[in-house]
């Protein structure tokens, strides 16, 4: 089963800029996180539903190419997709697009947290459907 690609569209703001007039490094972090919860909350998993579940994501592993130069005021479209769902463990793709230019590439392995327990928890349907994983 191919999982479901969520597109968020930015622009790239002033305020994410370094003194050498790109985006700096740490915010590709915060704008791949930006639309991962996007698109949870969309597919009705938002801090509300984590609250009530006491299960929301974790980020296990994150590893981020910057492949080319993200300027101000550039549209850029972040692409997520689920690459794999075994067990607890899971990995994601995110791809940060200008145009038809990848910019930035992220691949992310993460789970679905309890926060009681304070362990990875198996993914219920509703979390899978949050990530795309429905069949």
């Amino acid at each position: 089963m191919k999982a479901k690609i969520f597109l968020y569209p930015i622009i790239i703001k002033e305020i994410y800029l370094d003194l050498y007039g790109h985006v700096n490094n740490a915010v590709y972090m915060t704008l791949f996180e930006e639309a991962r919860w996007d698109f949870i909350n969309k597919n009705g998993y938002g801090l509300d539903k984590i609250k009530e579940t006491g299960l929301g994501p974790v980020i296990l592993e994150a590893n981020i190419r910057f492949q080319k130069e993200l300027k101000v005021r550039e549209n850029v479209v972040i692409e997520s997709q689920m690459l794999s769902y075994e067990n607890k463990i899971a990995k994601l793709q995110q791809l940060m697009i200008r145009e038809k230019e990848v910019c930035c590439t992220a691949e992310f392995t993460f789970g679905l947290f309890d926060i009681r327990q304070r362990k990875l928890a198996l993914p219920t349907p509703l979390w899978l459907k949050a990530v795309g994983m429905e069949s």
